[in-house]
C-alpha cells in the first residue's frame, strides 16, 4: 500500500527547484503556471536567496508547483509535456477534475500543511491551475496576518506530548504542528518563543526555530481564513480519486466539498501529522515517497513508521527509485 505525501513551507531551500527544469516540458510548465498567479516561480525555484523564498506569499505557491511538478514527472520523462491544463482538468471553468493527477499511481495521499493543496491535486480534488491560484491567495492572507504580530515556530525534539503541550500552553504558545516521532512544532509570539528557549519542556532535547515568517496554524492566521474562504467559494471541487487523509484528524475525506472546506480551516488550526500516520498505519501502508522538496516527512516516517520504505524526491536522479518502489507498492490495498 503506497503513501504519496508532500511537504509544508520550511522545506524550500535555494535553488531547489533547478535539476527538475531540465526535464522534457518543465521549464514551460513552471512559466505557465508562474503566469497563471503572477509570480515567477522560475525565478525563485532557481536564482532567489533564502530570505526570499522564505517569505510565505513566494514559499507556499512554489512548494506547490514544485510538488505537481515531480508527482507528475513519475508517469515518465515525457509527462510534463503532455500534463493537460484543461483536457481532463479544470482550469478556471468550474468544471470538476475527473481523475488523479497523471503520473500519480497512489493508494493514499496526504500533505503536510500547504501540503494538503498538493494532496488535493494528487488526488483530483483541484486541478493544478486552480489549486496554485487558490494557494497564491493562501500565502498573501497568511503573509499580511503574520505581519501584524512579530510571530513565529521552532521545533520541540523529544519529550512526551503530554508534558509538552501543557507546559506551551502555560507559556502561551500552540502546539501547531503535533508531527509524531517525538516532534511537536509550537507557535506564537516572539516573546512566548523566546521564554520557551529559557525554558523547555521536561524532556525535550532541543528548541530550533523553524525558517518561516509567521505562527501558521494558530488564532493569529484567523485573518486569512476569511480571505481564503472566499477564494474557495469560486472552485467547484471533485470528489477525491483516491483516499485523501485530512491534517485535521487523520481522517480519510471522501468529499471534495469537505476536502476544501477543510482546507480553508486549517490555516488557523493544528495540523495533527501523527494522526495522518496512524492512519497511514492503520489502512496497511508498506512504502511511502515523498514529493519534491522531499525529506521532511520520510524523516518523520522512518521513526514512526519502522520497517516501511521511504523515498524522498530531492532531484530527478530519484524518479526512476521512486517508480520502483511505485510499481511494487502501489494497488496492494485488501
Amino acid at each position: 500500500m503506497l503513501v504519496l505525501v508532500a511537504p509544508g513551507q520550511g522545506a524550500q531551500t535555494p535553488g531547489f527547484l533547478t535539476p527538475w527544469l531540465d526535464l522534457p516540458g518543465a521549464t514551460d510548465r513552471v512559466a505557465a503556471w508562474s503566469k497563471a498567479i503572477d509570480l515567477d516561480l522560475l525565478h525563485y525555484g532557481t536564482q532567489a536567496d533564502a530570505d526570499a523564498i522564505r517569505d510565505t506569499a513566494v514559499a507556499q505557491p512554489l512548494l506547490v508547483a514544485a510538488g505537481i511538478l515531480s508527482a507528475a514527472a513519475l508517469a515518465g520523462p515525457d509527462a510534463l509535456v503532455s500534463l493537460p491544463n484543461g483536457d481532463g482538468f479544470d482550469t478556471g471553468s468550474g468544471t470538476p477534475a475527473p481523475a488523479a493527477l497523471p503520473g500519480v499511481t497512489a493508494d493514499v495521499v496526504a500533505g503536510h500543511s500547504v501540503g494538503e493543496i498538493t494532496a488535493a491535486v494528487f488526488a483530483g480534488v483541484l486541478d493544478p491551475v486552480a489549486a496554485l491560484r487558490l494557494v497564491r491567495v493562501r500565502g498573501l492572507a497568511m503573509a499580511q496576518a503574520a505581519a501584524v504580530t512579530d510571530t513565529g515556530m521552532a521545533a520541540l525534539l523529544g519529550g512526551d506530548p503530554e508534558i509538552v503541550v501543557p507546559h506551551l500552553e502555560r507559556l502561551g504558545l500552540t502546539p501547531a504542528n503535533v508531527n509524531g516521532a517525538g516532534q511537536i512544532v509550537a507557535a506564537g509570539t516572539a516573546e512566548e518563543l523566546a521564554a520557551l528557549a529559557q525554558d523547555k519542556p521536561e524532556g525535550v532535547r532541543r528548541v530550533v526555530p523553524l525558517k518561516v515568517a509567521g505562527a501558521f496554524h494558530t488564532r493569529h492566521m484567523a485573518p486569512a481564513v476569511d480571505v481564503l474562504g472566499e477564494a474557495a467559494l469560486e472552485l467547484a471541487p471533485a470528489d477525491p480519486a483516491v483516499a485523501y487523509v485530512s491534517n485535521r484528524d487523520g481522517r480519510v475525506v471522501e468529499s471534495g466539498a469537505e476536502v476544501l472546506d477543510r482546507l480553508v480551516g486549517q490555516v488557523a488550526n493544528p495540523v495533527r501529522w501523527d494522526l495522518c500516520m496512524e492512519t497511514f498505519k492503520e489502512r496497511g501502508v508498506t512504502a511511502l515517497v515523498e514529493v519534491c522538496p522531499g525529506g521532511t516527512l520520510t524523516g518523520l516516517a522512518k521513526r514512526a513508521l519502522p520497517g516501511v520504505p521511504t523515498l524522498a524526491l530531492k532531484t530527478p536522479d530519484d524518479l526512476d527509485a521512486a517508480r520502483a518502489l511505485i510499481a511494487e507498492h502501489a494497488g496492494q490495498t485488501a
